[in-house]
């Protein structure tokens, strides 16, 4: 090799996309998942555990929906749930989530490469079912956020349908995200669905949402009592404490408030 003329390292991506629709192209995902080693959406497991202990048991059977490259799965192995099963649409990512994995010596848990709007399970086979921050790019680019377009509904339709089958009688949904309750409420009190709909905020600063859908249990009265006892609703700008690699999604979903 001449010194004088070194080998030019290979340019990388950044992993903020040029515009927010490359969101819904999986091209991006496989590029960014390439290069970027791990990336946690809305917070780390530490900030967040206090919630989702509560709803998930040693033995239970956990499906995490849009794993990528978040370790989520490794924090909730370390505490002692081992029934996991990842899925990506990323084939990039699932391999990597895979190695990674190996070497930790985490072989119970599964990685597979699957579409979320088309699970590939049998009905009623999960105890719980996470997603964080999954669902919010389904809402990149939906338009009005109190009338998405058509295909956004459409999507996100398909991805809680899919949910609802998956999980037990009276499984557990968990959703991790940015969706504030009075744009994801309409999706969740779909007719079809039979989970109640609680959630808390966490989040220093900025906060976030944690969803709780329990299956079997939803309430003639949905809108009643029960909604009157949940935490407070927060509204707050998009600010610089958010990572660049994630406002510019939070950029891209419209923001709206009462």
């Amino acid at each position: 090799m001449d010194p004088t003329h070194p080998v030019p390292e290979p340019q990388k991506t950044d992993v903020v996309p040029a515009t927010a629709s490359a969101y819904l192209d999986p091209s991006y995902w496989d590029q960014r998942f390439a290069e970027e080693e791990h990336y946690e959406w809305f917070k780390d497991y530490s900030h967040f555990r206090h919630l989702i202990l509560q709803h998930i048991k040693p033995d239970s059977s956990i499906l995490e929906v849009g794993c990528g490259n978040s370790q989520l799965s490794d924090e909730l192995y370390q505490d002692g749930i081992t029934a996991l099963t990842c899925i990506d649409l990323s084939s990039v990512a699932v391999e990597k989530m895979t190695r990674r994995l190996f070497t930790k010596g985490y072989k119970e848990i599964k990685v597979l490469e699957a579409d979320m709007l088309d699970l590939p399970f049998e009905d009623e086979c999960f105890d719980v079912v996470i997603e964080k921050g999954t669902m919010d790019v389904l809402f990149v680019d939906s338009g009005d956020p109190w009338n998405p377009k058509p295909e956004t509904s459409s999507k996100v339709m398909a991805m809680l349908q899919g949910v609802h089958r998956v999980l037990k009688p009276h499984g557990i949904f968990l959703s991790i995200t940015f969706g504030q309750p009075h744009f994801r409420r309409p999706f969740f009190n779909a007719p079809e669905f039979t989970w109640s709909i609680e959630w808390r905020t966490f989040g220093d600063g900025f906060h976030y949402f944690f969803y709780i859908l329990k299956k079997g249990k939803r309430s003639l009265d949905y809108n009643g009592d029960a909604a009157k006892t949940m935490n407070p609703i927060y509204f707050e700008p998009i600010s610089m404490r958010c990572d660049i690699r994630y406002r510019s999604l939070l950029l891209a979903i419209p923001l709206y408030c009462d």
